[in-house]
């Protein structure tokens, strides 16, 4: 069993010379992308900065606190 190659016979594939090269003015046919985007790469950022963790953990704390503070009230 052998795969085909998903590239096109430059045979078959019109406006192309000899050798595979392309004449003035002649598009050259499309390829595939194996890119993941455009633009330029940029580095993730390690982590997250404090003040979203501060937020987060005050957040907790205050929900935390309502219910013990429900669980108290209910039980008097």
């Amino acid at each position: 069993m052998t795969a085909e190659s998903p590239d096109p016979d430059p045979r078959n594939t019109t406006g192309l010379e000899p050798g595979g090269s392309v004449p003035p003015g002649e598009t050259p046919p499309a390829e595939a992308s194996t890119a993941s985007g455009a633009g330029p790469h940029r580095p993730l950022k390690r982590g997250w900065s404090k003040g979203p963790l501060v937020a987060i953990v005050l957040l907790a704390v205050l929900v935390a606190l309502f219910f013990l503070a429900y669980g108290i009230v209910i039980a008097l």
